[in-house]
């Protein structure tokens, strides 16, 4: 998990570095299509014929436009935002998954998980400073980010136990590949840059793909309490990346409110485990 998170945490870099020559439309859409390339060929590696119906189910076409916009916002917020601000609040999205999941699917939350997710979401409000006298609007790409991802990880609840990730991942992949190619056509751009810098745009797309299968691994070799909260590093890497790589400066409320989400986040990553345990 630490693994995927750092895989993660240098793709976000490169992404970020890699709009400061090519627009967002352009990094998305080399994104997209390097990714959903890697994905069906490990789909076919394994056997997986992508051929299945379910692919089309109103879920997963809500989960397919949750990720769109997700990739959008994230895009879109390191492209504007200080990296540090992105990491520390679209790692909240566990923390928004769990409320839609007790208002929307009526899953028991107790009143300490509650109140985790209120210290979450005050970790937030501290992040965003909206009362800030330079508050910076570009934050609300992360937030859709935030919100996005978060209905994908609700829906992902809903995904059929049968279908296997890698299709799941070719599915999405396939799915998001028009729009971005539209957005670039939109913008009267090349989906190819004149100048693309491939040293960044490989490793981007290598390292994005590398994150996703460490992540699922990690998932499937431990319990998900024992190896989630360690999705949170990714703050601290990108912390130590906005710092180091950009000069950012986050500012003592920034810092308590990503401590804030990492605590509420695993706190409630435990309290779910300790539920299911005694069930």
């Amino acid at each position: 998990m630490i693994a995927s998170m750092g895989a993660f945490s240098i793709a976000d870099t490169l992404v970020k570095v890699s709009t400061f020559s090519h627009s967002p439309a352009q990094v998305l859409f080399l994104l997209i299509s390097g990714a959903a390339v890697i994905f069906t060929v490990i789909a076919k590696l394994q056997g997986d014929g992508l051929a299945d119906n379910r692919a089309l189910s109103p879920v997963l076409m809500l989960r397919y436009l949750a990720e769109i916009a997700g990739m959008v916002g994230m895009v879109m917020a390191l492209a504007l935002v200080p990296i540090s601000s992105v990491g520390a609040i679209t790692q909240a999205s566990p923390i928004l998954a769990v409320t839609g999941a007790a208002v929307l699917l009526k899953e028991d939350v107790g009143w300490r998980r509650w109140s985790s997710i209120i210290v979450g979401f005050l970790g937030v409000l501290l992040i965003i400073q909206p009362g800030a006298i330079e508050f910076d609007y570009a934050i609300f790409w992360a937030i859709l980010a935030l919100v996005a991802l978060s209905i994908r990880d609700l829906t992902t609840r809903m995904v059929p136990d049968d279908m296997p990730s890698s299709s799941l991942a070719t599915y999405t992949m396939l799915a998001a590949l028009p729009f971005t190619i539209g957005w670039v056509l939109f913008n009267g751009e090349n989906l190819i840059p004149a100048q693309a810098n491939w040293l960044l745009i490989i490793p981007m797309i290598l390292l994005g793909a590398i994150g996703y299968l460490l992540l699922i691994a990690s998932i499937r070799a431990a319990s998900v309490a024992v190896v989630m909260p360690f999705r949170y590093s990714r703050i601290i890497f990108l912390l130590a990346i906005g710092i180091t790589v950009f000069n950012e400066r986050p500012n003592a409320l920034m810092l308590i409110g990503a401590a804030l989400i990492i605590l509420s986040g695993s706190y409630m990553f435990r309290r779910e485990q300790l539920k299911k345990q005694n069930q």
